[in-house]
């Protein structure tokens, strides 16, 4: 089978004008950016068709290092939906250079199930990750400047909250001193840099209901605790104004398309791990006022992305997904199950049985949410049909939930069919119930953190640091208790050590820290020994990455 970057350069794109048409987007409320790509006005969204809309969620089992493929089947179901006479748009977080060159070499979906162009997509695309890059540092760069113009005057801030951001895995950026050299580099001081995606920008940028909205919480953004203990903001530093202007065209959602050219938007790009893991809340409306069947997907495992996209971004934009798609694979499932990593391609029955109890627990706890789930299987060419036929027999027979085997990777919208006509079925026959949040707002933080690290993850015991246990009541000094939480861990496992596969229960789950997002109206917490900047792996997909007469290689 060709490659992913083979298969998109094959596929005859459409002018993105031609792609709006088809959505039913006005040609007046977009901006291109080149042929295939445009920037769409978020003034078009539309409450009304919003209601009227079928949104679907699709999350993953926890993931392993060999792959999950939720995006995949995101933009497969919306393909799939098409071929069967529905109206569907996919609507996804943007990729992170980090990844790109770190990992995994891209994330615009695989095989025939991509989002085009992948090359503008997977690096520079329209630029947003530079602007909120940008405003993130700009912002670092002004509270400098305020502080070495005023210690003349007084001023200062016993504890700084503000770091930096790069897009780039650069673990020697983790913790640095700014100001070295003469006074006039300013004053001396520990920082350091978090990866682009962990930005309360980005945060900000996806949650943002519009421009007003977007500056408003600029203006919130926490930067530090002055001498006399009161808070010190964006709106205090006076530059609210100044960090808008640089994220205006970046709020735009980005309108793009598939390899069989339907509508796809692709806009923000928090990771699940360490931010909440969803696109905008843009982005996702305006693909339900266009479209009928809206397709989302969320990062890393369900315990991760779907959680927080329902207990933040649901909860903050007022969303009730009628469906929640978990996608498994054999390889994942042996994995939980015992077997080692040079072992998943073999057959394995027994091991494949005991990675049941990791892809149970997720169901559990979807369908404490009030989600009516079903199991998109991604199926692999080593994968056998006694294999396949075992994890349906479990979903149907002993879960009672769909299931359905995606073949979009190979197949495009034809390998999806199947998978389509059961989310149609399944949210005509039974949609899911209004959601039921793993909290209420009212609810102390340490209870938040509670429900959802022993109601969900199966902790036994919650720990805090001394750090956290400081910011806990400063949060309560602020009152910020009603915010939403927002938990950074291991996406290899349930609890904070990300060898324990399977469905782990009763381990202690420690709180090192919690980071007090006020703009994006949300508390970081900060679990085992998760880190905000990744570091590259011994051979980085950098190694691969070339231009070969003329074409771009080693992105997928």
């Amino acid at each position: 089978m060709k490659s992913d970057i083979e298969i998109a350069r094959s596929i005859c794109l459409k002018k993105i004008k031609e792609v709006a048409d088809l959505a039913g987007i006005p040609r007046e409320g977009i901006e291109n950016y080149g042929r295939y790509i445009a920037k769409v006005n978020e003034k078009l969204i539309d409450e009304q068709r919003i209601a009227n809309n079928h949104l679907i969620l699709v999350t993953a089992i926890t993931p392993t290092k060999a792959g999950i493929g939720k995006t995949t089947v995101s933009i497969g179901l919306a393909l799939g939906l098409q071929r069967i006479g529905k109206k569907a748009i996919v609507a996804l977080r943007e990729p992170s250079l980090g990844p790109c060159f770190g990992m995994k070499g891209g994330a615009a979906g695989g095989g025939y199930a991509q989002v085009l162009p992948m090359e503008k997509i997977n690096l520079h695309f329209t630029g947003d990750f530079h602007a909120i890059t940008s405003a993130h540092n700009m912002i670092s760069a002004l509270l400098d400047n305020y502080l070495y113009q005023n210690q003349d005057n007084g001023f200062g801030l016993k504890e700084i909250l503000w770091r930096r951001v790069l897009d780039v895995n650069d673990r020697s950026l983790r913790y640095i001193v700014t100001g070295l050299g003469p006074k006039t580099n300013g004053l001396t001081q520990e920082s350091g840099f978090d990866i682009t995606p962990a930005s309360e920008i980005m945060a900000i940028l996806c949650l943002a209901k519009d421009e007003n909205d977007l500056r408003r919480r600029i203006e919130n953004i926490l930067l530090g605790i002055t001498l006399d203990n009161k808070p010190f903001t964006v709106k205090d530093l006076g530059v609210a104004g100044a960090i808008t202007v640089l994220l205006r065209d970046a709020l735009h959602p980005n309108l793009v398309q598939t390899t069989e050219n339907t509508p796809a938007f692709v806009h923000g790009g928090p990771f699940a791990n360490i931010a909440h893991g969803c696109n905008s809340i843009l982005a996702t409306k305006l693909a339900m006022t266009f479209g009928e069947y809206t397709i989302t997907e969320a990062g890393f495992g369900a315990d991760l992305g779907a959680e927080k996209f329902y207990d933040i971004k649901c909860r903050k934009a007022g969303l009730h997904p009628k469906l929640t798609i978990l996608v498994a694979t054999a390889q994942g499932l042996k994995m939980h199950g015992g077997v080692s990593a040079d072992k998943l391609k073999l057959p394995d029955i027994d091991s494949l049985q005991k990675g049941f109890c990791n892809l149970d627990k997720h169901v559990r706890n979807l369908h404490s949410f009030g989600q009516t789930v079903i199991v998109a299987f991604n199926r692999f060419a080593t994968d056998t049909e006694e294999e396949v036929d075992l994890i349906r027999r479990h979903c149907e027979e002993d879960l009672n939930i769909g299931f359905a085997v995606n073949g979009a990777f190979a197949n495009g919208g034809a390998g999806a069919e199947s998978l389509a006509r059961l989310v149609v079925q399944t949210i005509e026959e039974k949609p899911s119930r209004p959601l039921n949040f793993a909290y209420t707002d009212e609810e102390s933080v340490e209870d938040k953190i509670s429900k959802v690290a022993c109601n969900l993850y199966g902790a036994g015991m919650i720990t805090y640091s001394t750090t956290a246990r400081k910011k806990l009541k400063r949060i309560e000094e602020l009152n910020l208790s009603h915010f939403p939480v927002c938990i950074a861990k291991t996406q290899y496992s349930f609890s904070t050590d990300a060898k324990m596969y399977g469905a782990a229960e009763g381990f202690e789950f420690h709180i090192q820290d919690i980071v007090i997002n006020q703009g994006a109206e949300m508390l970081v917490v900060i679990a085992g020994d998760i880190l905000r900047m990744p570091g590259l792996p011994k051979q980085p997909q950098a190694l691969h990455i070339d231009i070969v007469e003329g074409e771009i290689e080693g992105l997928s």
